[in-house]
């Protein structure tokens, strides 16, 4: 194992950390002054640096920055733990922005020191793929291995995890995969959607509240408690307000919660994982969110790539999610005709892996063969392709011959047949079954009372 270089020029906090880390297991090296970190980094291989960020020529923390610097010149490769006052913590976001790997604020607990250490060398050495359950990702395209690789090497890791992705790629999904995988998975995994939280509610869902802070209130435990021993996934980060990131930051850094009420904080062991569609760094550059609380969140970031862009993950997608909504609904086995997967792969599927599930589910309810054809899938997804002159339009491509009528159904059948089997596919809600069928809810109402009618002897019409 490769030894961790201490950097501090307080020789009892370095006797103690030297003391501490040597408990751990580690090999520990140790020095008072950025020069002699630097020739020992030089003339060593640490695997691990823990750096103060001010030294005994001033308190401005000029020096921290310039060491962390001549560092990742001559060992960019190694990860660098900061050591900072809460105080100062904007001079720890600007040691991230130059290449650090983590900072931790003093004073702190020595048990989550080492686990940022622990986290911080795992992260830096070969996965252990052979050991990462990912039964419920479907695909084998570069893109997501690459990510699953990374996904191998956090998971057992108490880093926090930021998931990055465009809308309907399976974040959600890929959070549930990394708590199963952690040393917390048989802990809660609780999921909250901050973007449907108000923000005058957030202390209170988040951090439970006391008895008798207002007329009628019960004490209850927050979201962070319930998800104590195992993982708390924060969906749609973005959505949170500046205050209530400072919050959570808080929380983040000093690992306890205070319930609104109450003076007596509450420790939250948790393993934290955040998700969002939008680039935060933007959001940092516009002041919309926190730039401290992007770093603490960030130490291992994660992006799900766009379904346009997993090639032939398309079409194992596509089976197996046919495959799921056939078996829900009941129906036999169905397939892909090759003409269907053709146009699977040409549309670019802006609505990523949520847009194919959807396809897959009307297909599945409105096919009247077990053979999934270009005719199954939505005008929507067929008029795209028709644009980018992907497909014929039904004006152009040559006609199939028609079947004998006299074993297929006739037009009313076979609409009726359509109907209810998206009224099944729902569970008999009408406004999704309308979607499914491509039409308005009205539309779909008009259909059932013509239908109706038709059904007991009535065309419809006034005699």
């Amino acid at each position: 194992m490769a030894a961790i270089l201490i950097v501090d020029d307080d020789t009892m906090l370095l006797a103690s950390l030297r003391g501490l880390l040597t408990r751990a297991g580690y090999e520990v090296l140790a020095v008072p002054t950025p020069d002699g970190a630097v020739d020992c980094v030089r003339s060593s291989r640490p695997g691990l640096i823990l750096m103060d960020m001010n030294f005994t020529r001033g308190t401005s923390g000029i020096e921290g920055i310039t060491l962390l610097r001549q560092v990742k010149i001559f060992r960019p490769e190694v990860p660098v733990i900061l050591m900072t006052a809460w105080g100062s913590i904007d001079l720890a976001v600007e040691g991230m922005r130059a290449g650090a790997f983590d900072f931790i604020t003093k004073p702190w607990d020595n048990d989550v020191l080492l686990e940022r250490i622990a986290t911080a060398l795992s992260l830096h050495q070969p996965s252990r793929e052979d050991h990462f359950d990912r039964a419920a990702i479907v695909g084998s395209s570069a893109p997501l291995e690459a990510l699953l690789s990374t996904g191998a090497r956090v998971a057992p890791t108490d880093a926090p995890v930021l998931i990055t992705g465009e809308s309907g790629t399976g974040k959600a999904l890929l959070a549930e995969t990394i708590h199963r995988n952690s040393r917390r998975a048989s802990g809660p995994f609780v999921k909250v959607r901050l973007g449907g939280m108000p923000p005058a509610m957030f202390e209170s869902e988040m951090f439970g509240i006391e008895k008798g802070v207002a007329t009628g209130v019960s004490a209850r435990r927050g979201l962070v408690e319930e998800a104590s021993g195992g993982t708390l996934f924060l969906d749609e980060l973005a959505d949170m307000s500046l205050p209530n990131q400072a919050k959570l930051l808080r929380v983040l850094e000093e690992r306890e919660v205070l319930r609104v009420g109450s003076a007596r904080p509450v420790p939250g062991g948790i393993k934290v994982i955040a998700a969002t569609n939008l680039d935060l760094r933007q959001a940092v550059a516009r002041g919309r969110f926190r730039e401290d609380l992007y770093y603490r969140l960030n130490v291992a970031e994660l992006t799900l790539p766009p379904l346009r862009e997993r090639g032939d993950d398309i079409l194992l997608l596509a089976r197996h999610l046919l495959a799921q909504h056939a078996h829900n609904m009941e129906r036999a086995a169905l397939t892909l005709a090759p003409a269907t997967q053709q146009c699977l792969l040409a549309y670019d599927w802006p609505g990523n892996v949520r847009e194919l599930s959807n396809e897959m589910e009307r297909a599945a309810a409105l096919t009247v063969d077990t053979i999934i054809r270009p005719s199954d899938l939505s005008p929507k997804l067929l008029a795209a392709l028709a644009r980018h002159g992907c497909i014929k339009t039904s004006a152009t491509a040559p006609r199939e011959p028609l079947p004998d009528i006299r074993t297929t159904f006739n037009l009313e059948q076979a609409e009726r047949l359509l109907v209810q089997r998206a009224l099944d596919a729902c569970q008999g809600n009408k406004s999704r079954a309308a979607e499914l069928l491509g039409i308005t809810r009205e539309g779909l109402r008009k259909k059932l009372l013509r239908l109706d009618k038709t059904a007991h002897g009535h065309d419809g019409e006034e005699a």
